[in-house]
């Protein structure tokens, strides 16, 4: 139902959307020029390095979060979100899953109230 969509879910989903369209559009650019694009985010610099491994650790404590938060709250399926960022971009799925995370909580709330 769309009265499960708080402002703050909406903002969730906004955000997972620009995550998977800015992150693909880069994608798309790194494979149509043959780019070396794990050697890149290695080897481009310390900069480029630090950010890579600043990023690496934020997305292994999201998906750990994501994996025990959807099971404390009872969502089913939690662990897809994480093979979800896998083949489009954490950026996408963690803003998805704290989307999906709010509508779910918005239902339970409302259930219990009924």
């Amino acid at each position: 139902m769309t009265r499960d969509w708080t402002p703050l879910a909406l903002v969730y989903l906004a955000l997972a959307a620009i995550g998977l369209i800015w992150t693909w559009t880069f994608n798309i650019l790194a494979i149509t020029q043959m780019v070396d694009f794990v050697g890149d985010l290695v080897n481009s610099g310390p900069a480029v390095s630090s950010i890579t491994v600043d990023l690496l650790v934020v997305a292994v404590a999201g998906a750990i979060l994501i994996i025990v938060e959807a099971r404390r709250i009872g969502m089913k399926r939690g662990w897809l979100y994480v093979v979800v960022s896998g083949v489009t971009a954490f950026a996408f799925a963690f803003p998805l899953f704290l989307a999906m995370r709010q509508r779910h909580l918005t239902r339970r709330a409302r259930a219990a109230a009924e």
